[in-house]
């Protein structure tokens, strides 16, 4: 198998935490890409046609992409067991979805502030992406703290991301000032041999 990646990618390391989770970060090979929607660059356009990462070439079927479909095709696969059986399943995929949210929005500030030209940019746009964040941190703190506390499955591996991509992008924003339940939580996840492995570097 081949994962199309970008080392900085919260979604790219969403799979790579699930892979060192399963023991099998071996089984994949890595092929860097880079690109952004006003340049796709070397995006794997002709293979996912969004332009986006990360995408999983498999020898079975069609391309891949993405990061929810990725990670269960590869829980799947590995028998990772990170996607619960019903009726937790669904309380697995609603913080699943609340940690791409933070990401997507992160990422979406990223490309606003540094990608499009500086007089078409919109600080109030940004700042919605940023209230985005902001409600899905306090649903996580005042809802969703004893799931993360719980056995590890993607909820928990992709709200680690999510953090995570803040600390990277947006570390002055200071999301732990006012979440310091959540703090404590992600600095004991981030701790993990799978997050440690996958940590990116500015």
């Amino acid at each position: 198998m081949k994962l199309f990646h970008a080392p900085l990618s919260p979604f790219v390391r969403k799979v790579m935490v699930l892979l060192h989770e399963a023991g099998a970060a071996d089984r994949v090979t890595l092929v860097p890409v880079s690109g952004h929607p006003l340049d796709p660059g070397t995006l794997p356009v002709d293979r996912n046609p969004l332009g986006k990462i990360p995408a999983l070439e498999r020898p079975d079927g069609p391309t891949l992409y993405d990061s929810r479909v990725i990670t269960r095709y590869l829980d799947d696969l590995l028998h990772a067991g990170l996607y619960p059986a019903a009726p937790h399943l669904w309380d697995t995929l609603v913080i699943e979805a609340t940690g791409d949210g933070i990401a997507e929005a992160a990422v979406l500030m990223r490309y606003e502030m540094q990608v499009r030209p500086e007089d078409t940019r919109s600080p109030a746009w940004v700042e919605g992406q940023w209230a985005k964040i902001a409600r899905a941190l306090d649903a996580l703190e005042e809802r969703w703290l004893s799931h993360l506390s719980g056995p590890v499955d993607m909820g928990l591996v992709a709200v680690g991301c999510g953090l995570g991509y803040l600390d990277l992008r947006h570390a002055e924003r200071d999301w732990r000032a006012m979440h310091p339940a959540l703090a404590a939580w992600f600095a004991e996840f981030s701790a993990r041999r799978s997050m440690q492995a996958t940590a990116p570097a500015a």
